[in-house]
């Protein structure tokens, strides 16, 4: 009996580290958004990374490495604070740095695969309401 519990305990514990390798590290979360967003300085340094036109920093690497895939799968990695970051980020760039999204979606949409995808998203930002994924 105790083999069993023993073996029930490591399957467990496997499967919720399989679970959580799924997805994104949570390392950057506490990452204030609203500070890069409303400073321009720090703002356009994470733009110059994710274009690849400038120095990226730790927390702005992982972004530009997993992006792609969070635009694949939907943010479904994604834990519900970094979905919530993900919708201000998209809607501030929207509404005040147009151009720049567009950069960036011409980076990782070459393809305007996602493009259709996210139109829905898009039209809910622009017109203030909630994005939902």
């Amino acid at each position: 009996m105790a083999g069993k519990l023993l073996f029930v305990f490591i399957f467990a514990v496997a499967l919720s580290g399989a679970l959580t390798a799924e997805l994104y590290t949570t390392k950057y979360d506490n990452i204030d958004i609203e500070d890069i967003l409303n400073n321009e300085r720090l703002y356009q340094k994470y733009f110059d990374c994710l274009r690849s036109s400038g120095k990226c920093t730790a927390d702005g690497q992982y972004l530009k490495e997993v992006l792609p895939d969070a635009l694949q799968t939907e943010c479904s990695k994604c834990s519900d604070k970094q979905k919530h970051g993900a919708e201000k980020v998209l809607r501030f760039m929207l509404t005040k740095k147009p151009e720049d999204y567009q950069v960036l979606e011409n980076i990782f949409d070459k393809e305007s695969i996602y493009r259709k995808k996210y139109e829905e998203q898009k039209r809910l930002a622009t017109e203030g309401k909630p994005i939902e994924y």
